[in-house]
């Protein structure tokens, strides 16, 4: 649905054509609602006794609420990337081909990202002795990419927390 909703809006009405350009835009689009409830829900759990001390004091949002919400936006803003990194029909129809002889130089070039080289070599592999141990070692990566991004946001979030609590 996500990439259907990608290829419809920023393939085909906005003219983008297959780019890096269409795929960040459409995770982008996919990842505000997360963003959006994260802190929303992140904001509302510090206390509204705090807030209203702060305006007493003539202090600012910036200096009380945000320090005190910090561990979670931090954490769900990682766990978004990580989400997005391993969306694969997103990038698969906005962003995605199956080989390019090239790195990408500009947003508007098409790209070939992990999710997508995984299927790719799963459908058009001939010889499973080759496209069985490269597409192990592109779901490691992944895995191990995706693994690291959750791992980050545990231990940003555990040092706010810390540091908070001093």
């Amino acid at each position: 649905m996500f990439g259907l909703f990608g290829l419809a809006f920023f393939i085909t009405i906005c003219g983008m054509g297959i780019s890096l350009l269409a795929g960040v835009l459409r995770l982008a689009v996919m990842s505000l609602p997360i963003i959006i409830n994260t802190v929303e829900e992140t904001l509302n759990q510090v206390p509204d006794s705090w807030r209203k001390s702060s305006y007493a004091l003539g202090q600012t949002i910036f200096l009380v609420v945000l320090p005190v919400a910090l561990p979670g936006l931090l954490t769900g803003s990682i766990l978004v990337f990580a989400r997005a990194a391993g969306e694969t029909s997103a990038i698969m129809f906005t962003a995605a081909v199956i080989s390019t002889p090239n790195l990408p130089n500009s947003p508007f070039s098409a790209v070939i990202s992990l999710p997508y080289h995984i299927y790719v070599l799963a459908t058009t592999g001939t010889n499973p002795d080759i496209v069985v141990p490269m597409q192990a070692g592109t779901s490691l990566v992944l895995l191990a990419m995706v693994l690291g991004m959750n791992l980050v946001a545990i231990i940003l979030r555990e040092k706010t927390e810390k540091k908070l609590k001093i």
